[in-house]
C-alpha cells in the first residue's frame, strides 16, 4: 500500500485553545477529531498544501508556519506520513467551509475528544513543547 503524503497544520489562539475538526467524510473514520489539513499534490511542498488546504477547508490563508513533526502511521485501510506544522501567522477568519465541526480546545480537552489514531503523536509532542 502506498504511503500518503499528508501536510497538517497546528493553529493556536492568542488564548492557548488549538484548532481542530471533525471529518466529515463518510468513511470508517467519519467524526472523529482531527487537526486540519490534506493530501499533498504531486510536487506540492508542505507549505503550499497547508495553505490550500486551510484556505479550501477552513477560511483561512496560512502565511507562516515551522515544523512540528512527521509521523507515519498505518490505518488497516491506509498509510499516511504526517507533515505537522506550526501555523504561527495567517489572514482571514476561521469558517468551516466544508459543513465541518470546528472547534478550539485547550489541551485539558483534547484528551475528551475521539482522535484520529494518528494524531495521539501530535497531541503527544505538543503537550511536551508547551509543558502541559
Amino acid at each position: 500500500m502506498q504511503r500518503i503524503e499528508v501536510a497538517v497544520g497546528v493553529v493556536m489562539d492568542d488564548a492557548g485553545r488549538l484548532l481542530v475538526g471533525q471529518r466529515v467524510v463518510q468513511d470508517r473514520y467519519f467524526k472523529k477529531w482531527e487537526f486540519p489539513g490534506g493530501k499533498l499534490e504531486e510536487g506540492e511542498s508542505v507549505s503550499s498544501a497547508l495553505d490550500r488546504e486551510f484556505r479550501e477547508e477552513v477560511g483561512i490563508s496560512v502565511t507562516a508556519s515551522q515544523p512540528l513533526i512527521e509521523l507515519v502511521h498505518d490505518y488497516p485501510d491506509r498509510h499516511v506520513r504526517l507533515h505537522v506544522h506550526l501555523i504561527s501567522e495567517f489572514a482571514g477568519e476561521v469558517t468551516p467551509l466544508e459543513g465541518q465541526a470546528l472547534a478550539w480546545v485547550d489541551f485539558e480537552e483534547l484528551e475528551k475528544l475521539d482522535f484520529l489514531a494518528g494524531n495521539q503523536p501530535i497531541i503527544d509532542a505538543l503537550k511536551a513543547r508547551y509543558n502541559t
